[in-house]
Order: C-alpha cells, then sequence, then structure tokens
C-alpha cells in the first residue's frame, strides 16, 4: 500500500462535499488516506474512532455517494480513481476480490454497483473491472499486425526535395528562407 494519497479537486470543492459537517470530511479524507490501491476499506470503524466521527457521519458519506459499502463491512471509495492514479506495474491488487466482483468503473472513472434489472444489487458484473474488453482485445491484435507488417518493410528515409521543402514552407507561411535550410540539412 502507497504512502502518499491524492483527492481530486472537482470531488472535494463540490457542493455536495462542502455541504458536508467538517466530521463528514475529515472522515472521508482519513478513509482515503488508508485504502489499499485499489480504494477498499476493512476498518472503517477504527478510522470512525480515530477521527472522532459520528455513524452519522458514514451515513451521510454513502448517502451523498462518496463511499459505496458492502454488506460484509467492506467499503469502497467511489471516486478513488479520479483521486489516485496508479501505474499498473505499480499497483497492489486488493484482497477484497468478491466485493470488486460487484462494482464496475464508469466512462469517468468512478466506481459504480452493479445492479439487475430489477434495481437490485447484481451477485456478480456483467463487465468485471479485472476482465478485458473483447473490443480492446481486438484492436490490440489489430495494433499488433500493423506493427509487424510494418516491421517486415524496411523504409528508408529519403531526404525532401527543395520543390518540397519550398512547398511546405510557404504553406506553413512562417518566414523560412527554403534555400537555406535546404542547404542546412
Amino acid at each position: 500500500m502507497a504512502e502518499r494519497r491524492m483527492f481530486a479537486k472537482t470531488i472535494i470543492d463540490s457542493d455536495a462535499f462542502l455541504d458536508m459537517p467538517s466530521s463528514a470530511q475529515a472522515l472521508y479524507f482519513h478513509l482515503g488516506m488508508r485504502a489499499d490501491d485499489e480504494g477498499f476499506i476493512n476498518n472503517v470503524k477504527k478510522i470512525q474512532r480515530i477521527t472522532g466521527a459520528s455513524d452519522d457521519d458514514i451515513k451521510l458519506l454513502i448517502a451523498k455517494r462518496f463511499i459505496i459499502p458492502f454488506e460484509t463491512g467492506i467499503i469502497v471509495i467511489k471516486h478513488w480513481k479520479l483521486h489516485n492514479y496508479i501505474r499498473k506495474d505499480r499497483i497492489k491488487e486488493t484482497v477484497y476480490q468478491a466485493e470488486k466482483a460487484l462494482i464496475t468503473e464508469k466512462a469517468n472513472g468512478s466506481y459504480t454497483l452493479c445492479q439487475s434489472l430489477d434495481g437490485q444489487v447484481a451477485d456478480k458484473c456483467q463487465h468485471r473491472l479485472d476482465q478485458a474488453r473483447l473490443d480492446q482485445v481486438r484492436l490490440d491484435q489489430v495494433r499488433l499486425d500493423q506493427v509487424n507488417n510494418s516491421a517486415n518493410k524496411s523504409h528508408r528515409f529519403t531526404p525532401p526535395t527543395l520543390e518540397e521543402v519550398t512547398a511546405y514552407c510557404q504553406e506553413r507561411n512562417k518566414g523560412v528562407d527554403p534555400q537555406r535550410w535546404y542547404d542546412f540539412y
């Protein structure tokens, strides 16, 4: 687990955050400081006692959707990926894989609970966070094929002609003398 954490101003400067009492704000900051590399926390009550926060502060964070609680007592910080970016080679995966299976990541980077059609929390997400999406895999394959094909062809650099340099300089209209540039290179 990292020793440094960050908080996005877009979240902590929002009216929804600033309308909360300072005890709830302090609790949120302490939860963020003690979360694992994916935003999960298993000792909410301990952190609540350390900060002197009440049960109402936790309920307020849940109601305003700053944290997502699970039946197991684990919570996750909803905007974790907006606050903290950790490189894939540095991240230590959470040990709370069962809870992680119940959330998905929105396009804006925030976590959300997976819900079934009747509005209840689903047992598992269709698009779990740790599953590669099919279109990404195909895109990677296409790029790999393009790289392999271009590696087979040998391209040798050919310097531009004076006419090409002149046309380029006239197009850009930056006051560069094409003959002088051509002679230099």
